[in-house]
């Protein structure tokens, strides 16, 4: 990996080093969002060095409320801008050097949602989940469904209801029935989670009939960002037979607000699982193309600070990105730029690093503890979410920063 030094002042540890440089969308004293590249604590204004006349994209393409008509310019363009805003923050004679105007503190700014999403995929690729889930509801010798090995299984969720991290989620409310129930009533959900996932940003559109196969499918992946897929357990157990999930996930998904390109997360790509039985063709693939990404998730309360519940890594994932993209569009759906295909919950191989409080709780069986002594089995009133993620790997650090949400009584 090169060497690289910039002049801008970078915390030690900082997600946004001069290797990241991810793309995201802010305002700044009620002026109108506008795109920029996160670096350190600051946010380099791509409008303002456009006008400048140090990249050669217009600045109108920055001058928008999501990335979309930037992302759909190609990856030709968006990766030579970002190299651009990194040649520009590493040279000693750089021009903007000259041209405070053209950083904000991040501190300073409101971070929007990166892209306008039109639709939205969500997976169930992690075995471990799966299989814990499997465990729990079904025959424990017979977790996996027969499909789950043959297809990365998935559904369409909605896309209207992703919002940017910070946005407070008030409790969905729908129908419950318990087994001791013989008709379901309508309540709050008493069995609120959060769900670990990464989400990966489509980057170029395709047309009705077309297929993407798996050794393109990085071409047509822009980014990744962190997400927190919401679950209301009680609400989706009674509803979800036959036609899946509706009600139980539909209330609310959490975004990070930076896409970390996948040019960025390069240098960190790993062999995934080995897949037995082997795969149909179309997803059969060469090389690494899983990600070593660390994921941590911490929960806090009113009461209590910061309790780390989760610590788990995108590397565990059996089914790839590629493969997910593949799957999705082999029979010709369509895709277009910033739709968000999210991982599913992502578990790793022991209790420490399941990605969802139904699995570190057991089904509500065990309950944990915060740092103030209070306990938890599901997610209560004012309860804070909070993920984060990164990749490190000879003294490089590429993050997500986090993605956070509180979630609130029902209205």
């Amino acid at each position: 990996m090169t060497t690289l030094k910039t002049w801008v002042s970078v915390p030690h540890n900082s997600d946004f080093s001069i290797y990241n440089l991810p793309f995201g969308i802010f305002s700044a004293n009620d002026d109108q969002p506008r795109a920029g590249i996160a670096i350190g604590a600051q946010i380099v204004d791509l409008v303002v060095v456009s006008e400048l006349g140090l990249i050669e994209v217009n600045a109108n393409y920055f001058n928008q409320s999501t990335l979309n008509e930037f992302i759909a310019l190609g990856k030709k363009i968006t990766n030579k801008v970002r190299l651009d805003i990194q040649q520009l923050l590493v040279i000693e004679n750089s021009p903007l050097k000259n041209h405070p105007e053209a950083f904000v503190q991040q501190e300073d700014v409101t971070m929007h949602l990166p892209v306008q999403v039109g639709d939205y995929t969500d997976f169930y690729s992690s075995i471990e989940h799966a299989t814990n889930v499997g465990k729990m509801f079904r025959d424990p010798e017979n977790a996996l469904l027969p499909n789950w090995r043959h297809i990365p299984v998935g559904y369409h969720g909605r896309a209207s209801s992703i919002v940017v991290s910070g946005t407070d989620i008030h409790r969905p409310m729908g129908q419950v029935k318990t087994n001791e129930m013989e008709t379901p009533v309508f309540q709050a959900s008493g069995r609120l989670d959060f769900e670990l996932e990464m989400g990966f940003i489509v980057g170029k559109t395709t047309q009705l009939g077309e297929r993407i196969a798996v050794e393109n499918a990085s071409e047509h992946i822009f980014g990744l960002v962190l997400f927190n897929d919401w679950s209301a357990r009680d609400i989706q157990k009674w509803e979800y037979v036959p036609l899946g999930p509706f009600l139980g996930k539909s209330f609310a998904s959490s975004m990070s607000p930076w896409i970390v390109t996948l040019e960025a997360l390069e240098p960190f790509k790993v062999q995934g699982p080995k897949q037995e039985p082997a795969v149909l063709s179309y997803l059969q693939y060469e090389g690494a193309k899983n990600y070593d990404i660390q994921l941590e998730v911490g929960m806090s309360s009113k009461s209590s600070e910061e309790t780390i519940i989760s610590c788990s890594n995108f590397k565990y994932m059996y089914w790839n990105m590629m493969q997910q993209l593949a799957h999705h569009t082999v029979n010709g759906c369509n895709v277009n730029v910033g739709d968000v295909m999210a991982s599913g919950t992502i578990s790793g191989k022991d209790e420490s690093s399941y990605g969802s409080l139904l699995e570190i709780s057991w089904g509500g069986k065990k309950p944990f503890e915060l740092k103030d002594g209070s306990k938890r089995t599901f997610i209560e009133d004012n309860d804070t979410i909070t993920l984060k993620g990164f990749a490190e790997k000879e003294g490089v650090r590429v993050g997500f920063g986090e993605v956070t949400g509180t979630i609130l009584p029902s209205k």
